[in-house]
């Protein structure tokens, strides 16, 4: 079987490759009379697109969307919307001398050996291309929840470690976040983080990098409490996204080296509202959401393009070693940001369909 659908209510199927003529998506369970532009959906995309700065793929690509079906007089129909990115600066004559060889930490060889096939060209579908698509219908999705929740509905995603180098996530700074190439909410490590990178860039290899995505004024009572926990699907979204290794909800691993007394959000009302000491459940308990901030975090590891040469083999089965040269991250995980985001806001909006349909 194939798998290239996301989602139960609000789903989303991706198609295309890296170097193929265009990718794409399909959006469908998308409510209707949601105002829905290409403007809107060009916002997002703009975030995540190649070429951007000397920290990302110098990959030229414009990512501009084209809205196929399912969107009448600027609102959405209910039915399929149809979205299509077209692919312009494809070079697929620098993957020529890797046709032949599997990248070491690279989903190259598993691809191959349960499809039997080998698209060199930018890895074909394996390639996070694919994720502007996601970014696409994240968008889509993201207009629905601010007309269905209101202002006080926003995600928002940053970088918190690049490499070896942390920050002061005590300092989150919104708008800074905007501001900065490296999506960073912390405004006294940015040149640090600047220096570090470029030196990775220099010397040919590539460094990983810890995602946060934060969503508030989600409403408590989003999820269920066996089988489609929210949290149980935001680890499967954020999973899912090209070279993520690993994903915390709250304080996640670090919740095993607390005690019962650290680890518990204490509850207090304060005339109508209901509040808490602390978030260490991330905003979800018992797979259901509790009115807090939900913050999931991600591990993507590095990118395995480099320039270093490392040992392989080739598809004949024969020792070699690759050198892998031509326009790629020298951290990956910069561009995650809005595609976390983007995930974060088709599950929070398929848990609210799907709470709708049960509780309302």
């Amino acid at each position: 079987m194939s798998f290239n659908t996301f989602g139960k209510l609000f789903r989303f199927t991706t198609w295309g490759e890296s170097h193929g003529p265009a990718i794409g998506c399909v959006v469908d369970g998308c409510p209707p009379n949601i105002s829905i532009k290409e403007s809107d959906i060009q916002i997002e995309l703009n975030k995540r697109k190649p070429g951007q700065s000397k920290f990302t793929t110098q990959r030229k690509e414009d990512d501009k969307v084209n809205i196929l079906s399912g969107v009448f007089e600027g609102k959405s129909t209910g039915t399929p919307i149809s979205l299509v990115i077209y692919n312009k600066d494809m070079r697929s004559r620098d993957y020529e001398t890797i046709k032949n060889k599997f990248r070491p930490g690279h989903a190259d060889y598993t691809y191959f050996k349960k499809y039997g096939i080998r698209d060199y060209r930018g890895g074909g579908r394996q390639s996070a291309r694919e994720t502007a698509s996601r970014v696409a219908a994240g968008a889509i999705a993201k207009k629905v929840l601010e007309t269905k929740i209101g202002k006080k509905f926003k995600v928002v995603g940053a970088v918190t470690q690049l490499g070896i180098l942390g920050c002061d996530v005590s300092k989150w700074n919104d708008n800074y976040i905007k501001k900065n190439q490296l999506f960073c909410p912390d405004k006294s490590i940015i040149k640090l983080w600047e220096k570090y990178l470029l030196s990775v860039r220099k010397s040919g290899s590539s460094c990983g990098a810890i995602i946060e995505v934060r969503a508030r004024g989600i409403p408590p009572g989003l999820g269920a409490p066996i089988y489609s926990k929210l949290d149980m699907d935001l680890a499967a979204a954020m999973m899912s996204i090209n070279a993520v290794k690993g994903v915390n909800i709250g304080s996640g691993m670090n919740s095993a080296q607390l005690s019962g007394e650290q680890n518990s959000d204490e509850i207090f009302n304060k005339g109508k509202n209901t509040n808490f000491n602390s978030n260490n459940a991330g905003g979800i308990l018992g797979g259901i959401s509790s009115g807090q901030e939900i913050v999931v975090s991600f591990a993507v590891k590095p990118t395995s393009s480099i320039l270093s040469s490392r040992k392989t083999i080739d598809k004949f089965g024969k020792n070699t070693s690759i050198s892998v040269k031509g326009r790629h991250d020298p951290c990956v995980g910069i561009r995650a940001v809005p595609i976390g985001e983007a995930m974060m806001n088709c599950v929070l909006l398929d848990h609210y369909l799907m709470h709708k349909a049960q509780c309302k």
